[in-house]
């Protein structure tokens, strides 16, 4: 296929071999096979940010880092220069916490190198080799939502415990390769020790997978895994092999199906926006 116009520069510095074919593209970015160093990766193009459909994007923009104080002003007063910058802190974003992930053994795509707004990472696939399927796009048997409900649960705790909250954990943003599932798309991601909204989100996480894995396992509405976790990260006691209960003693079970249902609300029509904006 012709080479987009984003990834010339990568073509040209000998990153990318050869692109292969879009795999998706969405209003934040748009992704593409690409051949990098005899390997077949993804090349994900954020597009810019009067393009993409991300809302309430302040939430997630608290204690981010930035380089110094005049680009934090800039942002603050919304200047040209300022938007350029925030674009490049939320693009950063992401980049930062699939490193930092990564590292910390989470099952998330490997990122190899961020050039010019391209991000080059692995390609997840399936036991066939194609492009691994999102889990929202499974049907899956209630055993098999029990066990990737335990999967992403320890994945939300090993994440907190390298001190990253996804912010927009659903099931549009899972794949499922061959050994179960990988967390992608974290441009929204945070730092757990510096969002105040940290809390919330994690919460909100948790909720989005007990709601949609309780379509199969309708126990799991019941579970409050989400605070419990908070709690004990916030007693200094979380580590990647916590035992959880999945109960929190000021929870009520009756009540807190309803709750969980009512808090995801917002999540899950942002989410199901997003994939309606994929298969555009």
């Amino acid at each position: 296929m012709k080479t987009p116009k984003s990834l010339e520069p990568l073509v040209r510095d000998g990153l990318v071999d050869e692109v292969i074919r879009p795999l998706k593209s969405g209003k934040e970015a748009a992704v593409y096979v690409v051949l990098s160093e005899g390997e077949i990766r993804c090349a994900k193009v954020y597009k810019e940010a009067n393009k993409r459909g991300f809302h309430k994007q302040s939430l997630y923009q608290e204690g981010r880092k930035v380089r110094n104080t005049r680009q934090a002003r800039a942002m603050e007063k919304n200047t040209s220069f300022g938007r350029k910058q925030q674009e490049e802190v939320w693009q950063n974003a992401e980049v930062d916490a699939l490193y930092r992930l990564a590292a910390a053994g989470v099952r998330v795509p490997q990122p190899y190198n961020f050039v010019e707004g391209v991000l080059l990472m692995e390609l997840v696939t399936d036991e066939h080799g194609s492009a691994a399927p999102r889990l929202n796009d499974l049907v899956l048997t209630r055993e098999e939502a029990i066990e990737y409900h335990g999967i992403l649960i320890k994945e939300v705790v090993r994440m907190l415990c390298a001190g990253i909250v996804h912010g927009d954990l659903s099931e549009f943003n899972v794949l499922v390769d061959a050994h179960g599932p990988v967390i992608i798309d974290l441009p929204q991601a945070v730092d757990a020790a510096a969002n105040n909204n940290a809390p919330g989100m994690l919460e909100r996480d948790v909720n989005n997978m007990a709601a949609y894995f309780g379509r199969f396992a309708p126990e799991l509405l019941a579970t409050s895994y989400g605070k419990e976790i908070w709690k004990i990260y916030e007693s200094g006691n979380l580590t990647p092999d916590v035992k959880l209960t999945g109960h929190f003693k000021s929870s009520n079970k009756q009540a807190d199906v309803h709750s969980i249902m009512r808090e995801i609300n917002d999540a899950r029509d942002d989410a199901i926006r997003r994939k309606y904006e994929h298969e555009d």
